[in-house]
């Protein structure tokens, strides 16, 4: 029992009674743990059938390799800046002359859509509080409402991050001895000097704010304008980082000069989104070392939401995360174009292949061009009839495919060396701009490659040769990277292609070093045919006789013969050999590397919402497969269907104005057709009313209906 005075009044209560129903707890004495059970980590929410399958086991094993390559990647990019920021920290106290009177402030240029804003911040934090002397405080945007809070935040993080300097916890709740309204500035200051002043060098406080964007303006101008004022007055070594994804010009619009004035800003230059997907492209998607190929078409769909959508490499990453789990997801064959380490590990894989399993491979349209092609009759017999002669047969054509990604991504890399610098780039600048046109269809056919041809035809001696030393050291990459998985023990490509290129292209460039610019003068002395024929229009024979005489004088200095060689040799030898595009015609078993269910992906990565939508309110059981809901025909209703459904069904039934009344009716008709057989004039059930009401609300929220102002008991259709 307890009693409580309500206007002068008191009431006796019982301990349970209250004012709206709730649930009570009585505590029975038992002592509350002192520590919180630690969470167990569940690594997976599939069963152990699935994650023993050959597929998944072989998708863990290579996701998880390309996976740590690109956080290796995106760790060196973010090396550098960090490296940048500790000393900026370290120095910025140092020199007085130098931040006397203003605040040192670094603007850190991350550019929209990075990996993740929010936490690569977070890791900044971590880092600076581990590498320099200086507590750091993470200030958001929601954190600094208003000036009162945002001030708060930050004196209460900085005494909550004191361990982070004295890695001691012998007063765990210091941070509980202050209450809320006590915590500013000065409270700061005097905590400060209690204790860091046995500290030779000056502890920093450092202040990031991750979404500078974000803040509100006046609130930001006066929390810069504070710290400013007492930093000076109190001498407390202030450093403030500000997170701005667009550009520096967003300072200066945010804040007036008198508050630019009390700060000084050092720019740090991140790398933008383009050039960290680039990095991850060219080292670690784009190669042959990567065991899964996108198609062109797969790979532009991802590259165009990444450009024209969100400038997210996260995404990207995830987009192909997805296609990588599609393409292996049930099919154990997907599994044979893993990077094997040797020869045994791939034996051993075929060998888990069951008899079903070899059967998809002979299904594959790859299979049948390449058993047409088999010389041998019995070879074909055998392949398609025995399992073990097929079992015997795969290693070597695997690697055959292995050896085909090696060599187009080595002619690819040589591409991209001779084009990439080309005026106005026809094939384009980018490494992903020429793998989408290369793997697609053949490249030497497009005119865009022969006007790079024409424009490489003009080059000088020295641009040349130059050119060519970049080829060089292409493929000396390549073959070098082949010795290190020699030596690690893993799969060895086959380089003799490689080789022959390199030869054969020193002695090329040996030609062209000794050729000289005089021209070279050659009268062609030999019996032509007859130009004239019976039957011959005026055309051909003005086409022949062109012909003729540029055959007759040829004139051309060895520079230019030697530059045309090269090329001719580039073109005949490297593209049109090596850079054949991936199709089942060329590359037998290339439907095990390669992924091309475009539509798979743009249904599952590009959002639909409408289609959606309309997709779960005209057929629900599609989303719910529930029996209740099963329509003989996409237009019919039944009473089963949710409200939702049944009044969006019928108002697609209706022109632009529906009459709500008429629209309740046939609601009713639907939902309880005896009753309105029995007497269409009896009013209309309560409950009934207020199911369609609720369903109505719900198609206003959704966006399909509005109210009407011309007529108050109709509403406006807003689809068609």
């Amino acid at each position: 029992m307890f009693t409580i005075k309500v206007y002068g009044r008191e009431i006796t209560m019982d301990v349970t009674n209250s004012v709206s129903k709730g649930v009570f707890v009585f505590k029975n004495g038992a002592a509350r743990a002192k520590g919180r059970k630690k969470a167990q980590r569940y690594n997976s929410l599939l069963d152990a059938a699935t994650t023993n399958q050959l597929w998944f086991r072989s998708y863990t094993k290579n996701w998880e390799r390309s996976q740590k390559m690109i956080q290796k990647l995106q760790t060196s990019s973010y090396s550098k800046i960090r490296n940048d920021l500790y000393a900026f920290i370290e120095q910025c106290h140092q020199k007085l002359d130098s931040y006397e009177g203003v605040l040192p402030t670094a603007a850190l240029l991350t550019g929209i859509n990075q990996t993740d804003h929010l936490s690569q911040f977070e890791k900044l934090a971590e880092d600076i509080g581990n590498n320099t002397l200086a507590l750091v405080v993470l200030l958001q945007s929601r954190e600094a409402s208003s000036v009162k809070q945002a001030i708060e935040t930050i004196v209460g993080k900085f005494i909550e991050s004191h361990n982070q300097i004295c890695g001691a916890n012998d007063e765990p709740s210091e941070q509980k001895k202050f209450r809320k309204n006590q915590l500013n500035l000065s409270l700061l200051d005097a905590w400060y000097a209690d204790r860091f002043k046995k500290y030779e060098q000056k502890v920093k406080f450092v202040i990031i704010l991750p979404d500078f964007e974000l803040f509100n303006p006046l609130v930001l101008q006066d929390v810069l304008l504070i710290l400013d004022a007492h930093s000076h007055a109190s001498l407390l070594p202030l450093v403030l980082v500000f997170g701005v994804a667009t550009s520096i010009t967003t300072i200066h619009n945010v804040l007036p000069y008198h508050v630019t004035s009390k700060i000084k800003l050092s720019i740090f230059q991140s790398e933008p989104s383009v050039t960290n997907l680039n990095n991850i492209l060219d080292e670690v998607l784009l190669t042959p070392y990567c065991p899964f190929h996108l198609s062109g078409k797969a790979f532009q769909l991802l590259l165009d939401i990444f450009l024209f959508y969100d400038f997210s490499v996260n995404g990207f990453i995830q987009g192909y995360k997805y296609a990588f789990t599609d393409h292996c997801y049930g099919r154990s064959i997907n599994a044979l174009s893993s990077i094997i380490d040797d020869n045994d590990d791939l034996v051993t894989i075929i060998g888990e292949l069951s008899a079903a399993e070899f059967e998809q491979i002979r299904q594959l349209p790859s299979f049948r061009p390449y058993i047409e092609s088999l010389p041998n009759p019995q070879d074909v017999v055998d392949l398609l009839t025995d399992d073990a002669h097929l079992k015997r047969a795969l290693p070597a054509m695997l690697l055959r495919v292995h050896n085909y990604w090696f060599t187009f991504h080595c002619a690819l890399k040589i591409l991209l060396t001779l084009v990439s610098d080309l005026p106005k780039a026809p094939l384009g600048k980018q490494l992903r701009e020429l793998y989408c046109q290369c793997v697609s269809a053949d490249v030497t056919q497009l005119a865009e490659f022969k006007e790079c041809l024409q424009l490489l035809s003009f080059l000088s001696k020295e641009e040349m040769l130059q050119k060519v030393k970049d080829v060089l050291t292409v493929i000396l990459a390549f073959i070098r990277r082949n010795d290190q998985l020699s030596m690690q023990g893993c799969l060895v490509y086959d380089v003799v292609p490689l080789e022959e290129m390199a030869e054969e292209l020193v002695k090329l460039s040996d030609e062209l070093t000794v050729a000289k610019h005089e021209q070279i003068f050659e009268n062609v002395q030999q019996e032509q045919p007859c130009l004239l024929s019976p039957g011959m229009g005026r055309q051909e024979l003005r086409e022949k006789l062109l012909t003729a005489a540029k055959h007759t004088n040829k004139n051309e200095s060895g520079v230019t013969r030697a530059v045309g060689r090269i090329t001719e040799f580039m073109v005949k030898d490297i593209f049109q050999r090596y850079l054949q595009p991936a199709t089942p015609q060329n590359v037998p078993l290339i439907e095990l590397f390669l992924y091309d269910d475009c539509a798979s992906m743009r249904r599952h990565i590009v959002g639909a919402p409408r289609a959606a939508v309309h997709t779960a309110l005209n057929n629900p059981q599609y989303y719910t497969q529930c029996d209740c809901c099963l329509l003989e025909e996409s237009t019919s209703i039944v009473p089963t269907l949710p409200d939702l459904s049944i009044a969006y069904k019928l108002h697609l039934e209706c022109g632009r104005l529906i009459n709500l009344f008429d629209w309740l009716q046939a609601f009713r008709t639907v939902i309880d057709d005896a009753a309105c057989m029995d007497s269409e004039e009896k009013q209309i059930d309560p409950t009934i009313q207020a199911r369609f009401t609720r369903a109505v609300a719900e198609l206003q929220f959704l966006g399909f209906i509005k109210t009407s102002k011309t007529k108050t008991d109709h509403v406006t259709r807003l689809t068609w």
